[in-house]
């Protein structure tokens, strides 16, 4: 069962709206709260407890000197499409925090990009059920080719935001 959450609930009034809006309203509203991410243009394509879906198109303010996506705006397309699926399911009480970031670029990357972050029903659980842990949550970005220029681990913790005195 989904989890309510400032998240979810800042997010639950953009459902009746056409996609195109939806996608336009989260990418907004979101990069008003994080503004690097703003700044980068990221788009949220789809928001779900299981899956997140987060795109960022090849315009100048993210491209490296060769025209492509730069590297540094391709992890942070990774790890907002991780944090945001692992934040879908914290409770408000809860605080998520990037443990680890590695990305292997494997291959020159062609026009726009797109990360989809999931997680299993597992995991959710887990994360549900424990006060504090970590998680691996796999990714996938993909060019407009539908190739993967790079490879990702992202492992994510959560610990409650009030600490025990």
């Amino acid at each position: 069962m989904p989890i309510q959450n400032a998240l979810t609930r800042a997010i639950a009034p953009l459902a009746s709206l056409p996609n195109s809006l939806r996608v336009r309203a989260a990418s907004l509203m979101f990069g008003t709260v994080v503004p690097f991410v703003g700044t980068s243009g990221l788009r949220y394509e789809e928001l779900a407890a299981h899956r997140v879906v987060v795109s960022v198109r090849n315009r100048r303010k993210v491209q490296n000197h060769i025209k492509g996506v730069h590297a540094a705006a391709m992890a942070l397309l990774a790890e907002t499409a991780t944090g945001f699926v692992v934040g879908m399911n914290l409770s408000d009480d809860k605080l998520p925090l990037i443990k680890s970031l590695h990305v292997d670029y494997t291959r020159r990357s062609v026009g726009d990009m797109r990360a989809v972050a999931t997680l299993t029903d597992e995991q959710i659980a887990l994360i549900h059920r424990e006060p504090k842990g970590e998680v691996t949550v796999p990714v996938i970005v993909t060019d407009e080719s539908g190739q993967e220029p790079v490879q990702c681990t992202m492992v994510w913790a959560w610990v409650p935001k009030k600490r025990d005195q």
